[in-house]
């Protein structure tokens, strides 16, 4: 008899870990091993129609305000209430948030297997935050982490190894495949100038984090611009840190070649007129959008964090530099630009990488084993 696992999600608005549990709830329906529930802390964002689509029963909401007032409370009941009912037997939690009121009502439910995410290292967390995980952590049977360098971060934060599960970000990558191929049509749909000559550099990352280091991308564009008079740089992501950036970019001079274009609905075609993907974080767990610049074939320049290493080969998929050493990434930014041929085998060789480590099929077999698991120590 199947048993019922249920995903929890904090929205359904376009980030990484958002994207992610839509994918795998996708992926546990299609197997059919489990019966697959899900539900959300909230329920708006772009990626609710997608969650729809994959032909669930419902989606409830537990909407919180707060971890400190009684509607938590009374969320929490209300979802241990759902789980009793629904005989769920497995809960798998997201990120931060989910883990703290997942696994709680998992626990109050008296669930079998309680099974907590973690996708990120430092420089996120608040000091009372990372306190609150750890205990949460406690209470799990399971932590999938999203790379190596996370799962190093756990242990040295004194989690219990033998919980620590490392699954990687799949990648769907007939999502990835662009609609429109006609580079004239997506500038003017995602507002960027036409120009054949025009390369684009892109940065996918949101705005709401100091952690995504946009200024070394914007000091860094400097350096390349001066040098390649034909770059332009997109920056893609919403948040509020968007006017900070903008009056960086005036100040140095290249607001006339910066694009922010906000949350993007068309990354499939922005990365098919990219020419190179960039990440400039400070602290990552494993970064979706390197992965995203991969499976486009975008050769890729990126910092020294988390589980970045674990995806790109220096030298062969992309280079990796170390956190804010801006000229040494202008100047990586400069030989991709200027080296087509070499942009291109990169760029073949991180697609293949993609298709082989970070396919959906191993995130679901990965997965799988993990739930299974749980099955034979009944």
């Amino acid at each position: 008899m199947k048993k019922n696992v249920l995903q929890i999600i904090g929205s359904f608005h376009q980030g990484g870990s958002e994207r992610q549990a839509v994918q795998l709830t996708r992926l546990l329906h299609e197997d059919k091993s489990f019966n697959v529930f899900l539900a959300a802390l909230n329920s708006e964002g772009v990626l609710r129609d997608e969650a729809e689509r994959i032909g669930l029963a419902s989606i409830p909401e537990f909407r919180l305000s707060s971890f400190y007032d009684l509607n938590f409370l009374k969320q929490l009941r209300n979802c241990a209430r759902f789980i009793r009912e629904n005989k769920i037997e497995i809960v798998h939690t997201h990120d931060f948030y989910t883990n703290v009121f997942g696994i709680l009502a998992a626990r109050m439910a008296k669930v079998n297997l309680k099974v907590a995410s973690k996708r990120e290292t430092g420089g996120m967390r608040s000091k009372a935050q990372k306190i609150i995980e750890k205990r949460i952590f406690g209470f799990a049977d399971a932590i999938v982490a999203n790379s190596k360098a996370v799962e190093n971060y756990l242990i040295a934060e004194k989690i219990s190894p033998e919980k620590i599960q490392v699954v990687y970000n799949g990648l769907d990558l007939e999502r990835l495949a662009p609609k429109e191929i006609d580079r004239r049509k997506i500038c003017q749909e995602i507002g960027l100038p036409i120009g054949e000559n025009i390369k684009f550099v892109t940065l996918a990352a949101n705005l709401r984090h100091a952690v995504k280091n946009q200024p070394m991308f914007l000091r860094a564009a400097k350096t390349v611009s001066e040098k390649l008079p034909e770059s332009h740089f997109i920056l893609a992501g919403e948040g509020d840190l968007k006017s900070d950036l903008e009056r960086l970019a005036r100040e140095i001079k290249i607001a006339d070649k910066t694009h922010f274009i906000g949350r993007c609905a068309k990354i499939p075609e922005l990365l098919a007129v990219s020419s190179v993907g960039v990440l400039t974080s400070t602290a990552e767990g494993f970064s979706n959008s390197i992965l995203e610049y991969m499976a486009a074939k975008l050769p890729v320049v990126a910092t020294n964090v988390g589980g970045v290493s674990e995806a790109i080969s220096e030298n062969e998929t992309g280079f990796i530099v170390e956190s804010n050493d801006d000229e040494t990434m202008a100047n990586r930014l400069i030989e991709l630009l200027q080296n087509a041929a070499k942009a291109e085998r990169f760029g073949v060789k991180g697609r293949e990488t993609v298709e082989k480590f970070f396919s959906c099929e191993a995130q679901l077999e990965k997965t799988l084993k993990i739930y299974h698991a749980a099955q034979i120590s009944d």
